[in-house]
């Protein structure tokens, strides 16, 4: 007898929970940062985690790698990266008298870009082309990039030393940008007596092969969202770009640019993908209000006046929100 809808959709969530129990074996309390990044898995995003060094950012990631059942590069941006030593080059065979392709760490399914801020503009360049367009192109040849492809990638706030800015175009091609903060006074005593166990056991198990992953992309893409709320998305993202027309003059004057259309899109998605995590084939506003910080702090760009006034993005963001009504 074949499996019902409903009975598919319960396997997956039950999987989706295997995921975080087998993550939580190495790493503690980070729900919060391991939500988004299978939040972009899933809808087939890129993630940016921002936060300073030591917070568990690349544990995470590369255990999650281990639960699930992709090929994984992790990649370190150093100074003195060049874009070949990402995307690969071409060399030349003695032996046959020609020029051949040997292929970077970017190959893979997932990419781990660690501390990706710390490489210049050259190398954050050629991440570009394979992030946005899921190709390579080395000499005068183009390889698509196996499917799925995420780029998962750390950087270190930008007022630290040896840290570039990324460029706009770059940053606005992240699903999200997620800001990881300490762990609480409970959670780092029990990171403190786990890794001072010098017989600490850190293998976790296999929970999700790439089947799993598509099938799971295509029930969250399955999720309904209404007319009203798709609407009340678009309110947001204006709100950000003509906040004069919604009263919010007091944002006016420290908001640059508002946000791209991107904004929009990944907005639906990760609504989306938030109500399936929460057992429901249909979005709320409350999907929207909690996932919509981490798409837009990256968007927003403000002005000088806001940095003399020590106005941050978090606060736009929940003006923002706290103003635009939802018309059901």
């Amino acid at each position: 007898m074949e499996e019902t809808v409903s009975e598919i959709n319960n396997v997956h969530q039950e999987k989706i929970k295997q995921v975080f129990e087998e993550v939580g074996k190495v790493v503690v309390g980070q729900n919060y940062m391991l939500n988004r990044l299978l939040i972009g898995l899933f809808t087939n995003g890129h993630i940016l985690l921002e936060g300073v060094p030591g917070l568990a950012k690349t544990l995470t990631v590369s255990t999650l790698s281990q639960v699930l059942h992709l090929d994984f590069q992790r990649i370190q941006f150093t100074p003195d990266l060049l874009p070949a030593d990402l995307v690969g080059t071409m060399i030349y065979n003695q032996r046959q008298g020609s020029f051949e392709v040997k292929k970077g760490p970017i190959f893979a399914n997932l990419i781990l870009a660690d501390e990706i801020n710390r490489s210049p503009a050259k190398v954050q360049s050629a991440l570009l082309e394979s992030m946005q367009e899921k190709q390579v192109t080395i000499g005068e040849e183009t390889f698509p990039l196996d499917r799925p492809f995420l780029v998962l990638a750390t950087q270190n706030p930008v007022d630290q030393e040896g840290t570039y800015p990324l460029p706009e175009a770059q940053v606005d091609r992240f699903m999200m940008k997620v800001h990881v903060d300490y762990p609480s006074k409970e959670d780092e005593l029990e990171v403190m007596r786990r890794m001072s166990n010098l017989g600490f056991d850190n293998t976790v198990s296999t929970v999700l092969t790439k089947e799993d992953i598509f099938a799971i992309r295509d029930q969250v893409n399955r999720v309904r969202i209404s007319p009203a709320l798709e609407q009340y998305i678009i309110e947001i993202v204006f709100a950000t770009r003509e906040p004069l027309n919604y009263g919010l003059q007091d944002l006016a004057e420290y908001i640059q640019f508002g946000v791209s259309p991107r904004a929009s899109i990944n907005l639906n998605l990760a609504a989306k993908a938030m109500a399936f995590f929460e057992g429901r084939d249909y979005v709320l506003p409350e999907d929207i209000k909690e996932i919509a910080p981490d798409v837009l702090n990256h968007r927003i760009i403000l002005n000088y006046e806001a940095e003399a006034d020590e106005v941050k993005v978090k606060d736009i963001i929940a003006q923002i929100l706290n103003k635009i009504p939802i018309n059901q």
